[in-house]
């Protein structure tokens, strides 16, 4: 597809949460459970599945960049965690939804969202331990 749609606007990835990788791929997933809905739309059970793998897909980085805006420590973790919970339920959402996928891509979907989770876990897991040390 061509033009700026698949593009990072420079604004974001000259922003230094570009650097954490987690974030990178949970703005990956988003961008994919966007397109993906379609799929699920077409399919007349899927209406409400598209909307909340969306919103939970898009839920994952949002937490992300607002706890990263507060700082770091246990404030920033919290969010963290909140991230991690819309993860897991976009993981839940694209698994719910298997039906409607290739095999391939639903591994994919996946495999990615259990990338972010491990990512998220472990930096919650630094983040809470920082003012603790």
């Amino acid at each position: 597809m061509a033009g700026g749609r698949w593009q990072v606007a420079g604004s974001i990835k000259h922003d230094r949460l570009w650097s954490f990788e987690t974030y990178r791929k949970a703005l990956f997933l988003a961008d994919l459970a966007w397109f993906d809905a379609e799929k699920v739309l077409a399919d007349a059970r899927g209406k409400a599945t598209a909307w909340q793998l969306v919103d939970a897909a898009a839920s994952v980085a949002a937490n992300i960049e607002e706890g990263f805006g507060r700082g770091f420590g246990k404030d920033y973790a919290r969010f963290l965690r909140i991230a991690l919970g819309s993860c897991r339920e976009a993981r839940g959402w694209y698994y719910r939804a298997r039906h409607v996928f290739d095999a391939d891509i639903l591994s994919h979907r996946l495999q990615l969202a259990d990338e972010v989770i491990s990512g998220l876990v472990t930096t919650a897991n630094q983040q809470r331990n920082r003012n603790q040390s």
